[in-house]
C-alpha cells in the first residue's frame, strides 16, 4: 500500500530543495539566468518541439547537477570543516561534473540557436 501522506511530505522536501538551491547558490542562479535568457531566444527563434526538448533536457541536467555538487560540497564541509586534500578533490571533481554539463549545455544552445540565428540574419 502506498502511503500517500509520505510521497507528499518528499515532494515538499524536494521542493523546497529546489527552491534553498536558487535562494542560495550563487551558480544556480547564474544558471537559472542563462537558462532564462535561452527560453527567451528560443521563443523568439520558434523553436520545434524536439529542439525544445533537447534545450530544455540541457537545462534540467545542469540544475540537477549544480544540486547534487552542491549536497556533495556541503556534506564534505559537515565531514570535514577544516582543510583536506581528499575533501578537496572530491570538490573540486563535483564542480568539474557540472562545468562539463555546462559546457555541454553552451554546445547543444550553440548548435540549435547559432543555426536558427544564421538563418534569420543570412535571410536578411
Amino acid at each position: 500500500m502506498i502511503d500517500w501522506q509520505k510521497v507528499v511530505r518528499s515532494f515538499r522536501f524536494a521542493g523546497q530543495g529546489i527552491v534553498d538551491l536558487f535562494r542560495f547558490e550563487n551558480n544556480a542562479r547564474v544558471h537559472l539566468l542563462l537558462a532564462g535568457l535561452v527560453v527567451g531566444a528560443g521563443l523568439w527563434l520558434q523553436l520545434s518541439r524536439t529542439e525544445w526538448a533537447i534545450i530544455v533536457t540541457q537545462i534540467g541536467l545542469v540544475w540537477a547537477a549544480e544540486a547534487v555538487n552542491t549536497a556533495i560540497e556541503k556534506l564534505c564541509d559537515l565531514v570535514s570543516p577544516g582543510y583536506h586534500p581528499q575533501i578537496k578533490a572530491v570538490k573540486d571533481l563535483s564542480s568539474g561534473a557540472v562545468l562539463i554539463l555546462a559546457i555541454t549545455a553552451v554546445v547543444v544552445g550553440a548548435l540549435i540557436l547559432g543555426g536558427h540565428l544564421l538563418e534569420r540574419f543570412m535571410s536578411n
